[in-house]
């Protein structure tokens, strides 16, 4: 049997860190910005932004520009460099902590009634249906999600029903989008917001608990012959909803506090 190893992996040394541990904990959730992180663990700002910029260093955390105010930045957790850095991390201490399988279980055992998510964007006709889409498939609709938005479009983008028909063999072309004040009477566990211009307008439609952000550039900002982006934002999404499969079928997911 060889010698110890003298070096812990990358993972560790980032990870191991309290405040490091607190932003990827705070993150994991919802997309922060770093004043909203500052107010969240009661840090100096010029602290929290040097964590975050080693996290960034190490391919954790990632950061962009809001698309509405561009002096700001939202931070989000690269949930798969995380798992994949997990797993390495485990491998190296014993090849028994190496999994078979490292993607993750469909949600079970739903609670009764089901779970209700409502995803929010501006327009209501691409990145919100999209995720209300993507978590029906999912969850072969043990949830109930649905998509609004503040200021809806007329119709949904043809890139965003084209780009779920041909990469998820889902169709959404009988949808119209829908505004938010069609649901001020209904109460969701989770509201999500997917644009950060409707972060801001968005209704209490949840607990704050329930309340979660994921910073998504508007993929139908770059024109209308750039499909690749709504490739790309379809993509993003449906890592996002995968990740929170786990957190929906959690019994104690509400408890969490943001």
């Amino acid at each position: 049997m060889g010698s110890p190893s003298q070096t812990a992996p990358p993972f560790v040394h980032l990870a191991a860190h309290p405040l490091r541990w607190q932003l990827m904990t705070a993150l994991a959730r919802s997309d922060l910005r770093v004043r909203e992180l500052v107010a969240l663990l009661d840090q100096p700002q010029n602290l929290i932004s040097y964590h975050l910029r080693l996290l960034r260093d190490g391919g954790l955390v990632t950061a962009a520009r809001s698309s509405y105010d561009g002096r700001d930045s939202y931070y989000h957790l690269n949930v798969d460099s995380c798992a994949h850095a997990l797993t390495a991390t485990g491998a190296a201490l014993h090849p028994a902590l190496r999994p078979d399988n490292t993607t993750l279980a469909p949600l079970a055992d739903v609670q009764q009634p089901p779970p209700t998510v409502l995803f929010v964007c501006t327009g209501n006709s691409a990145r919100s249906p999209i995720a209300a889409a993507q978590l029906r498939r999912h969850t072969a609709g043990q949830v109930a999600a649905i998509s609004a938005g503040s200021h809806p479009k007329s119709q949904l983008h043809p890139h965003a029903v084209r780009v779920l028909r041909d990469h998820f063999d889902v169709d959404i072309a009988g949808q119209q989008p829908r505004h938010l004040d069609t649901l001020t009477d209904r109460r969701f566990d989770y509201v999500i917001t997917l644009c950060d211009k409707a972060r801001e307008f968005c209704p209490d439609f949840a607990d704050p608990a329930g309340r979660l952000h994921w910073s998504i550039p508007d993929p139908a900002a770059g024109g209308p012959d750039d499909y690749p982006a709504f490739v790309r934002t379809a993509a993003d999404i449906d890592s996002r909803v995968r990740h929170l499969l786990p957190v929906l079928a959690s019994t104690d997911a509400k408890e969490l506090k943001p």
